[in-house]
């Protein structure tokens, strides 16, 4: 554990050399098109070290492309993203987490080979991994607990066993700003919990985190701030301002659905409509 946590405790001095003062995060008047259909507009947010942010909204809000921008996988078609003062395309300090529908679980490499991937960029293509990078794969794994499970095929892993992982190959990529796409569809609470202990241990070293969900009430109780999105920001900052009714029929359209009970309370509850169920109660007034 000792060796874990002196690992944790370096992020913030490695990786490309970041401008003095910058914010880990600074989007500004994002948009991105594709063939000419507007996928994201109107984004402008930063975020601060050992933030946690919740992205929210329906699918097809733009919650993904919002990832991939700001990960340099897709242009932005306006607007800036800059991670500690500089494009994405020059960091190798940014974590990407997919939702486990991208990836190919089939892929016939194991536990220790899926975390080892995340250094290749650091040891560079063509290298074989040093006893450094060896040694920092087993930290991360016995950071997120699958140390024991190293030689098992990715794919043989449970749901959460499977996240876990790919939250290890962020962390042995360095990441200081880490992105998860809908980290906590199909699993349990128990798995849940498990997953959120492992984001406080890495928000209280100063990485950053921003994760995708549908579960508005998560979002609310278990991130510093949220972000309502339907292909632009329609909010940001505590939830209690961000999820208005306005801003929920917004984002949400007919899926806002208000309930009166006989003593004058009324809660709100969203359908998030993407076949998960009913997001939960988002407000209550008296």
């Amino acid at each position: 554990m000792a060796k874990v946590q002196q690992y944790l405790s370096g992020f913030a001095s490695r990786g490309v050399r970041h401008k003095r003062g910058a914010a880990v995060l600074d989007v500004a008047d994002l948009a991105v098109r594709y063939d000419g259909k507007t996928v994201l507009e109107e984004v402008s947010f930063q975020l601060v070290p050992g933030e946690r942010m919740a992205i929210v909204g329906p699918n097809g809000a733009g919650k993904s492309t919002l990832f991939k921008a700001v990960a340099g996988l897709v242009p932005a078609t306006e607007g800036t993203v800059n991670v500690y003062g500089h494009e994405p395309g020059s960091h190798i300090c940014i974590g990407y987490v997919p939702q486990r529908s991208e990836v190919d679980w089939s892929f016939p490499v194991n536990v220790f080979e899926v975390v080892m991937m995340g250094r290749i960029r650091r040891m560079g293509l063509f290298r074989w991994p040093r006893r450094a990078d060896r040694d920092n794969v087993w930290e991360c794994l016995n950071l997120v607990g699958m140390a024991n499970l190293a030689q098992q095929q990715i794919g043989a892993l449970s749901g959460g066993q499977q996240q876990r992982v790919f939250i290890a190959r962020a962390l042995a990529q360095e990441a200081e700003l880490m992105m998860m796409d809908e980290p906590f569809t199909g699993l349990d609470l128990t798995t849940q919990e498990d997953i959120f202990h492992i984001l406080d241990k890495l928000c209280q070293h100063n990485v950053t985190v921003m994760v995708a969900t549908h579960d508005l009430n998560q979002a609310a109780e278990r991130f510093d701030r949220v972000m309502l999105l339907n292909r632009r920001m329609l909010g940001v900052g505590d939830a209690s301002e961000v999820f208005k009714m306005d801003n929920l029929q917004a984002a949400y359209s007919g899926h806002v659905r208000v309930l009166r009970n006989g003593e004058g309370e009324t809660s709100v509850v969203v359908d998030t409509c993407c076949g998960k169920g009913a997001a939960g109660e988002v407000a209550r007034n008296g």
